[in-house]
């Protein structure tokens, strides 16, 4: 089976991301401290994300992220960022405004290929 991507675009308002680098660090005396980036891919993001819309865009969206069940990585374009691979195991359930649902999403960077199909 291919890997999806997710095309849902987030609504601007509501939504924030993360990026972690992380860094192999020495302390030494004095303050002196010495860094270098740990492994290959040290840089990872996470974002938290709104999606505001109909019925059958919230459900579509829900549907999808229920299909991965958390484990099975995604493609999505993050702002100014290259297409890459997500998780999401974590989504809020949509509220509802009129004719308007909205709900949240966490999305966070993986690089495990065997998780994408």
């Amino acid at each position: 089976m291919a890997t999806l991507t997710f095309t849902w675009a987030p609504t601007v308002a509501g939504s924030s991301g993360d990026a972690t680098l992380l860094v192999n660090k020495a302390q030494f005396g004095d303050g002196y401290a010495q860094r270098s980036p740990d492994g290959l891919n040290n840089r990872s993001s996470s974002y938290s994300l709104t999606f505001v819309g109909d019925a059958a865009k919230i459900s579509a969206i829900m549907a999808f992220l229920d299909a991965r069940a958390g484990g099975e990585a995604f493609y999505w374009t993050p702002l100014l960022r290259a297409q890459s691979l997500f998780t999401c195991e974590k989504y809020t359930e949509p509220t509802k405004d009129g004719d308007v649902y909205t709900m949240t999403a966490q999305f966070d960077q993986t690089f495990d290929t065997t998780s994408a199909s």
